[in-house]
């Protein structure tokens, strides 16, 4: 079910009044509830998948309660292997399967060798890379002892399947969602009212802007050879605040939704094309994720401790990861790659903690040079989104190519240019709210928190009147669902 649908439009009313006025005086038949509500949103798109969930529940859930009764230290960790294994084997068949076979083939053939085999034919469940890492995180918490497991399994179900943020994320901690299945729950006006805030602006962000930005990146991307270095720019361009508008407004709408139902949710966004180095925009980009790299895998490795090399391997090691993470095509891991050697030069200076507060915080523009980080900032991500877009490596560069040629200084063109101006228009809208709203959870939030209220709800009305006139007569999905 795809929150942009009819179909979520209906389901999420019926689903607030049922939890709010039917359930809400039992916490666990409130649990129960989320638990079938979010199963019935998921098996929408395929209940066969919904196996797959609940076994991973299954698993970590009696692993939490094995770790809770063992003290012997490796079976402690035979216990956490098998909830490694479950579920980086999960993801490992169903995303990598055949571009491990592919490549194996490859080798071998390159070596003289030829080797027959067939890849399957496997659908990607939807959501299986967030979720897995949630689950997964729950037990090497409990390993760690950084949380006590629970005996709550309606309460880790919950968890594990939390409709908002089952698909697409932001990617929880069972350290600060879990707990909030413990408690009983309260209406609360205010957050719901900043929850509807967020789901506008989410719906504004992936119908307006990324759907928009989708077609014309798409045209370019697709018929790049045909296209001159400007024109070329222009696509990156348009894919740079597509994968924006669409994941960030995916998250958006996840964490409003949350707060409807009494949940608070990490941010996973905060304004990352307003950064000033690389280093920043991995704090504000898809946070959840960079967070989770981080704690379970770059510190583990030893992090920035230790000397040059080591320093410089953990940041490849991680950067490639999240890049494979992604998918399974060299692009993902190129532009890993990518951002690493963006990276390196920050950590080895000892300025890659250099921006940690928002830029020109309290000022209404930045300064020429915080200006400039931001363009150089920009410039180095849009070069990496080609690679993220790019069907394949060789694609990747014949369009970087054509961007250095002669003709990226040409007036960009292509078919339907003079309908893309109205879009263009919005999102440099789209920009400016951002840039006046970056100091707030949402950017509506902080600059209407001052509006007369006639004012505020003509501005809410507007984008809705603007969700309207571009809602697509088909249901276009979030573009990290391949993921």
């Amino acid at each position: 079910m795809l929150f942009n649908s009819i179909d979520f439009a209906i389901f999420l009313p019926i689903v607030f009044v049922v939890y709010w006025f039917v359930t809400s005086k039992n916490l666990k038949l409130q649990n129960l509830f989320i638990v079938a509500a979010s199963y019935l949103f998921y098996g929408w798109w395929d209940w066969r998948f919904l196996s797959l969930i609940f076994f991973s529940t299954m698993v970590d859930y009696l692993v939490g309660l094995g770790l809770l009764k063992e003290e012997n230290q490796i079976k402690r960790k035979i216990l956490l292997l098998i909830s490694v294994l479950v579920n980086l084997g999960f993801l490992g068949f169903f995303k990598y399967y055949n571009f491990f076979l592919e490549n194996f083939i490859k080798v071998f053939s390159f070596l003289g060798t030829e080797i027959k085999a067939n890849s399957l034919h496997i659908i990607l469940p939807v959501g299986i890379s967030f979720y897995t890492f949630q689950t997964m995180s729950y037990s090497i918490d409990v390993y760690k002892r950084k949380m006590e497991p629970t005996k709550d399994f309606i309460a880790f179900a919950a968890f594990v399947s939390f409709f908002p943020q089952l698909v697409a994320g932001p990617i929880e901690r069972a350290t600060n969602l879990l707990p909030q299945f413990y408690k009983k729950r309260a209406f609360d006006y205010s957050k719901a009212v900043q929850g509807m805030r967020q789901i506008l602006w989410g719906l504004f962000k992936k119908i307006v802007i990324a759907d928009n930005c989708a077609v014309y990146a798409n045209l370019i991307f697709n018929q790049s050879a045909s296209y001159s270095g400007s024109t070329l720019v222009l696509g990156a361009l348009f894919f740079a605040f597509q994968i924006y508008g669409d994941f960030s407004g995916y998250s958006d709408i996840a964490i409003g939704t949350s707060r409807l139902f009494g949940f608070e949710l990490m941010k996973n966004f905060n304004f990352p094309y307003f950064s000033r180095d690389i280093a920043e925009f991995w704090r504000r980009w898809h946070i959840s994720l960079s967070t989770w790299f981080r704690d379970y895998l770059y510190i583990p490795l030893g992090g920035n401790r230790g000397g040059t090399l080591i320093k410089v391997r953990n940041t490849f090691i991680i950067f490639i990861v999240s890049g494979f993470w992604h998918g399974a095509n060299w692009t993902f891991i190129v532009w890993g790659m990518l951002n690493a050697l963006y990276f390196l030069p920050l950590l080895l200076t000892n300025k890659n903690r250099k921006n940690m507060e928002i830029v020109a915080k309290g000022k209404l523009l930045p300064g020429i040079k915080d200006l400039l980080f931001i363009f150089l900032t920009f410039i180095q991500v849009l070069f990496g989104w080609i690679f993220f877009r790019a069907n394949n490596i060789s694609h990747a560069i014949s369009y970087i190519s054509k961007i250095l040629s002669h003709s990226l200084f040409t007036i960009p063109k292509f078919a339907g240019m003079d309908k893309a101006l109205p879009i263009i228009i919005l999102v440099i809208i789209f920009i400016l709210i951002e840039w006046f709203g970056r100091e707030g959870e949402c950017a509506i939030s902080r600059i209407v928190q001052n509006w007369y209220r006639p004012i505020r709800w003509s501005f809410y009305s507007f984008i809705i009147f603007l969700i309207g006139m571009f809602m697509p007569t088909v249901e276009s999905p979030f573009i990290y669902f391949q993921f």
